[in-house]
């Protein structure tokens, strides 16, 4: 028996190398076990985030309750304000978005929920008035000011060694815009709003922009400027061939109570071309039937009807604008309008949408008291013309 035999034969201890290979083997199983432990935890935790996200994301309504809308705690209060005039859910309602910075107006009233506000402003915007095509700003002052300028720069060309004159000094002329409180006044009886299946913010919006669209509608085109805005028709009109800014020219169709295609003619010309480009026609239906039956020399009809369900009719190429309350075909009646309404009308308003609940002035009725501010006038006088229904 050799000497290695022996010794392990009887127990003698083993050799440093085979001490160091056994305590290797140790560390590793033990790293291994240590690490797949490591492991384990991670998937647990992996499993317990994935877990939280997933009740994080998902609504505490019913899956058939859609998105939860940013919006849904002030419409929930509001919604309740105007059910019951229960008015604690507004007065605590902390108002993150920048049109709703305070719930409470300091006249009296609350802001309109944000889902029953868009629904009004785009009523509003859809209707055949010129807020469709005029410019609208939005403020929070008391007025709007446009800044005209009358006298563009001097400009000329200039040569090395010459002298170069002076510029004139631009005229500024200021434009005033008030704004004005428009009002509208929907009643429901108490019965209704107790009803839970009343859909009342739908009613509300589209009450409040029925009167604010009739009302808007009308101050546009004929207003006085007397708590209301100030209309295109209210301004002093001229013939073009004297026209002067302040007034608004007019071109005569030539005809007493009668349109002619040589005065739409007339009309479209007497338009600067710099204002032509983006024109439309405003008239009311009365006066279109009257004007779609017109003929250039070739029997071509001057009307055309839009190829698309939501494309205007078009007017010599221009587009057109039913507005009612623009005045009939009558004698010397001004009631054609047509230029770049973009430039030439601008309306000034607030954002926000005020209701104020009145359940005592019409009992058993409960009254909504809706309120804005609005107001609009004339910008750019050379940028408007009429088509006067007269022989001068």
């Amino acid at each position: 028996m050799s000497k290695t035999e022996c010794k392990a034969a009887g127990g003698d201890p083993m050799s440093p190398a085979e001490d160091v290979r056994q305590a290797v083997t140790g560390f590793v199983t033990d790293f291994k076990r240590f690490q797949d432990d490591i492991d384990m935890k991670l998937q647990q935790t992996e499993e317990r985030l994935t877990m939280l996200d997933k009740k994080t994301l998902t609504s505490q309504r019913s899956p058939l309750g859609g998105a939860i809308d940013a919006g849904a705690p002030h419409q929930k209060a509001f919604n309740a304000y105007l059910r019951s005039g229960d008015d604690d859910g507004l007065r605590g309602l902390e108002m993150d978005v920048k049109s709703l910075s305070t719930a409470v107006n300091s006249d009296g009233g609350y802001l309109v929920d944000p889902q029953t506000s868009e629904t009004v402003k785009s009523v509003l915007n859809a209707t055949a008035s010129i807020r469709s095509i005029a410019a609208v700003v939005n403020v929070e002052a008391t007025s709007y000011d446009v800044l005209v300028d009358h006298t563009d720069v001097g400009a000329g060309w200039a040569t090395e060694a010459g002298t170069t004159a002076e510029t004139d000094t631009p005229q500024i002329d200021r434009i005033t815009i008030p704004l004005h409180e428009l009002s509208a006044l929907p009643k429901a009886s108490q019965r209704l709003l107790d009803d839970s299946a009343f859909d009342i913010e739908t009613w509300l919006a589209a009450r409040i922009a029925d009167k604010f669209a009739r009302a808007e509608a009308a101050a546009f085109i004929n207003g006085d400027g007397i708590d209301k805005p100030k209309g295109i028709l209210d301004h002093t009109s001229v013939d073009n061939d004297v026209w002067t800014w302040g007034t608004i020219g007019y071109v005569p169709t030539g005809v007493a109570g009668d349109v002619t295609a040589d005065a739409i003619i007339d009309l479209v010309y007497a338009l600067g071309a710099e204002y032509r480009a983006n024109a439309t026609f405003v008239l009311n239906s009365k006066t279109a039937g009257l004007v779609r039956k017109l003929k250039d020399n070739d029997g071509r009809f001057l009307w055309s009807d839009g190829l698309a369900a939501a494309e205007p009719a078009r007017l010599m190429g221009y587009p057109v604008v039913i507005a009612e309350d623009m005045p009939d075909a009558a004698i010397d009646a001004t009631a054609i309008a047509f230029g770049d309404f973009s430039v030439g009308y601008t309306i000034a308003e607030r954002p926000d949408l005020r209701v104020l609940r009145d359940p005592f002035s019409a009992k058993p009725h409960v009254l909504f008291y809706a309120t804005k501010r609005v107001g609009g006038d004339v910008s750019d006088f050379a940028a408007i013309k009429l088509l006067k229904f007269g022989t001068s």
